[in-house]
């Protein structure tokens, strides 16, 4: 009989714990899209860099500030990801203390409501900081004429301005 309870109690943590782990899912995918963006911003300031020698002082002044948006939008993604990876670890304490709590027979409600809580509080702020990145990125697409179509006014490569 007591088998059966114990293996009810894991049943029901596992139940609750189904909703943490969609969380993590959606978490991943964010973190991907993160990290995409991230590495297309590292390429663009390195294929700017590459521009820098040989470049008129006027083509010199606009690829720095190229670079330093770049510069910027590469710390606040940055910043994005660490606190959506730290979200992810919250949620994991979410579900290792529903677990905890059903093994060890303690009273885990605070604990998940304290880690998950402030989970939300780091997903809220790595979304702002995912957002501010995405205005800057916006502020600074040039597109039409002399804007080379890209963001961060980055000119395709092998064309000049």
């Amino acid at each position: 009989m007591e088998s059966e309870t114990a293996v009810a109690a894991v049943g029901h943590a596992i139940q609750l714990s189904v909703g943490p782990v969609f969380l993590l899912t959606a978490i991943g995918a964010l973190l991907g899209v993160m990290t995409n963006r991230l590495a297309r911003t590292v390429d663009r300031a390195r294929a700017t860099e590459a521009r820098l020698e040989g470049s008129s002082p006027e083509e010199l002044s606009q690829h720095h500030t190229s670079l330093a948006t770049l510069s910027r939008r590469a710390k606040l993604i940055n910043r994005a990801i660490t606190l959506s990876t730290i979200t992810a670890l919250l949620v994991c304490g979410v579900i290792v203390s529903l677990f905890v709590g059903v093994f060890f027979r303690f009273e885990s409600a605070l604990t998940v409501a304290a880690f998950f809580t402030t989970a939300m509080g780091t997903l809220i702020a790595a979304l702002i900081y995912f957002l501010r990145e995405i205005f800057i990125a916006t502020a600074a697409l040039r597109i039409g004429p002399g804007g080379g179509g890209r963001p961060g006014g980055a000119a395709p490569p092998g064309s000049r301005r």
